[in-house]
């Protein structure tokens, strides 16, 4: 077998809600508490940021522990600091008592090709994983555990454990892999067996659809709530592209850049109205899509509540519905009119609003609310800004917070 469970004391709760507190340490069986250190004086390293299912907070991995911090108001809700060791991996359930850790293995106690899943309000680890090699990431749903291998994929049901799939991939040492998050739809998105490739899998429709997204190899994708849309970037990093992921068809494709870039990170915002992506040139692009959400007046754009659920299961018969017409939000060439003579790049549809950040750090983005953008670098900074939903242009700064500071313990 290429990977063992460990499980402790029946099955899992992954939908109870609680506040992040300061739970009794305790242990059963096995499995090791996380023994504090409150020596605030230790030098720490930040290794890891990621956002939970909804985006309205994040966890930040270090060397020596891991923090929770709500986004809307910003503040650390939570924080465990270790004496045995940190963890390059920390994904939360929603809000739950739930998180998933991968240590980051400079410690034994905490190797990189095992996962813990850690139960806060017990304090203490309730089953593990462990693999051949390394674990490059993991992915949750309220029903689903995912872990991401270099070149395998392995799908887990949340209650008792059990393997549900296997899914072979191209090498992925990013560890690219997303899920849906709606409850009446069940998607996966994950590198395919060759390069540029994006395979999709409708679990409740048990149907695979394979995308050739990309001539290079894939450098981030994302799906919406509902996993009906699916955006991706290559390594190139010039072009985002949005896809079907019903019947793989591309409805749009925006520009990020002439020059190659590294992207780190795709957003898409609720209403599918917008798209944020993040990269190595140290700008973040918000683009205005062109994709129908169902239910919402496109002359306007003014409902943002509607969700994205825009598909039917005959939407692979007819585009038409899932495209509106350019409503000219994106800039574009003024040379567009020569399109097919010259570059691709003169008639690309190119961002709406722009936001400028270091260029030597690692950035994730999200959307929060009323026209805000979420930013997260792995320097430890957090941003807000604003962007002018009319005229884009450049965003507004609204609030920046250096968040491993330790004066920003909970109280």
């Amino acid at each position: 077998m290429s990977s063992t469970v460990s499980t402790s004391r029946g099955i899992l709760s992954p939908t109870r809600l609680g506040m992040y507190g300061s739970p009794d340490a305790g242990s059963s069986g096995s499995f090791s508490p996380l023994e504090p250190d409150f020596n605030e004086g230790d030098e720490m390293e930040l290794h890891s940021v990621s956002w939970n299912q909804d985006y309205g907070c994040f966890a930040a991995g270090t060397s020596n522990g891991f923090r929770i911090y709500n986004c809307e108001p910003f503040k650390e809700t939570f924080r465990r600091d270790l004496k045995s060791g940190g963890f390059r991996i920390v994904e939360m359930l929603f809000r739950c008592n739930i998180l998933v850790l991968v240590g980051c293995g400079d410690n034994s106690q905490y190797p990189p090709n095992k996962v813990m899943i850690w139960d806060d309000h017990q304090s203490r680890c309730i089953g593990e994983f462990s693999f051949r090699s390394e674990v490059r990431a993991v992915k949750l749903r309220r029903d689903r555990i995912v872990a991401i291998l270099e070149h395998k994929i392995y799908v887990y049901s949340f209650m008792d454990l059990k393997l549900l799939h296997q899914i072979e991939t191209v090498a992925n040492p990013r560890g690219l892999c997303c899920l849906s998050q709606h409850q009446n739809t069940s998607v996966l998105a994950c590198p395919g067996l060759y390069r540029g490739q994006v395979r999709i899998e409708h679990f409740g429709l048990n149907m695979t659809k394979l995308i050739n997204a990309h001539d290079s190899h894939i450098a981030c994708f994302t799906l919406t709530m509902d996993g009906l849309l699916l955006a991706t970037a290559s390594t190139k990093g010039t072009l985002i592209r949005i896809f079907n992921t019903m019947d793989g068809t591309r409805l749009q494709e925006v520009r990020r850049g002439v020059d190659r870039a590294d992207i780190y990170s795709i957003a898409l915002s609720p209403n599918v109205q917008w798209l944020a992506t993040s990269s190595d040139k140290g700008t973040v692009h918000i683009f205005s899509l062109r994709v129908r959400v169902a239910g919402m007046d496109l002359s306007t754009h003014s409902n943002a509540a509607q969700g994205p659920s825009l598909f039917h299961q005959n939407s692979s018969n007819s585009l038409e519905p899932l495209v509106s017409p350019n409503t000219g939000a994106n800039s574009s060439s003024s040379l567009s009119f020569m399109r097919g003579v010259l570059p691709k790049y003169f008639s690309s549809e190119w961002s709406f609003a722009q936001f400028r950040l270091p260029e030597d750090t690692q950035f994730i983005t999200a959307f929060g609310s009323q026209n805000t953008v979420i930013i997260i670098g792995l320097d430890g900074s957090f941003y807000r800004c604003s962007f002018d939903p009319v005229n884009g242009g450049e965003m507004l700064q609204q609030e920046y917070v250096r968040f491993l500071k330790t004066e920003s313990r909970p109280r």
